[in-house]
């Protein structure tokens, strides 16, 4: 989405219900025929002089799709001619979700951030709306987030996507097991063995095993990342995704180096049982 979000006509909304409603609309008008459900979505604002606090959003029952080509409309931006600014602070936002659903998988979510900077803007056409702010050093953007899915809804969810892709190029899948075991706090090894079967002669188990783990100064690292199968045929075609997939192993990613300044990820944490939780801090 935009760092500018369209409110409508002048004047900007002078009551948290106001607030609501039109932010309700941007809402759906930015995910139009991708999210499913926004009309029930529990949103509640407070105005505090020009600042906001809080801003409740609760997406419960809401349903993300994965867009096919064709079946969304585009979505003009907003690039309004700006003629004024008023600074102002979303001290608390909560976002929760208990649960909305991503593709087909229930996705429990709960999230708060304090101290996000925006301006309500005003345009030459009359149009009014709200610019978020880079957070800074000087004015970070702190909280803290959770996100649940469960561990046989998420193996369902990646068999299905897998299913379908792997029906594009005739291929049956006929068996699919994912295991996730968790290695440390922040750690954890990934198996996946599917059989697949193409045609009357072809049938074979394909295996892909992964690794991650993040350490204590927020740097992701991909551990063994290897891809196999018994049937040299099958083996054969794997060969260059095999590659790419391999290639990753090793490799490095600080997190909290991708975030922009202000925003500092000071913990992550793994938890994977009957539910595979991951969760924030920022500070």
């Amino acid at each position: 989405m935009d760092s500018l979000l369209p409110l409508g006509t002048a004047p900007h909304p002078t009551t948290g219900d106001d607030l609501a409603a039109r932010l309700r609309d941007t809402l759906q008008d930015a995910a139009r025929g991708q999210v499913h459900g926004l009309d029930q979505a529990r949103i509640e604002a407070n105005l505090d002089g020009a600042d906001v606090h809080p801003l409740d959003i609760d997406l419960t029952g809401v349903a993300v799709g994965v867009p096919t080509e064709g079946d969304t409309a585009e979505v003009p931006s907003w690039s309004p001619d700006i003629v004024s600014r008023d600074d102002a602070v979303l001290r608390t936002l909560h976002l929760d979700a208990h649960p909305l659903t991503a593709v087909d998988l229930p996705v429990d979510l709960t999230a708060e951030l304090q101290g996000v900077r925006f301006a309500w803007v005003a345009a030459a056409d009359g149009s009014v709306g709200v610019e978020l702010v880079e957070p800074s050093e000087d004015s970070p953007v702190t909280g803290s987030a959770r996100l649940a899915v469960s561990r046989e809804g998420l193996a369902g969810t990646v068999r299905g996507l897998l299913t379908v892709a792997l029906a594009g190029n005739g291929v049956q899948l006929t068996g699919f097991d994912l295991q996730i075991d968790q290695t440390g706090p922040r750690d954890a090894a990934i198996a996946i063995e599917a059989s697949i079967k193409k045609g009357m002669f072809l049938s074979a188990k394909i295996n892909a095993t992964a690794s991650a783990a993040v350490d204590s100064e927020m740097v992701l690292t991909v551990g063994d990342v290897q891809l196999s199968s018994g049937n040299p045929i099958v083996a054969a075609l794997l060969g260059a995704v095999k590659g790419r997939a391999e290639a990753v192993a090793g490799q490095r990613i600080d997190l909290a180096e991708a975030l922009p300044p202000g925003v500092r990820l000071t913990d992550v944490r793994l938890d994977v049982g009957d539910e595979v939780v991951v969760s924030a801090e920022l500070g």
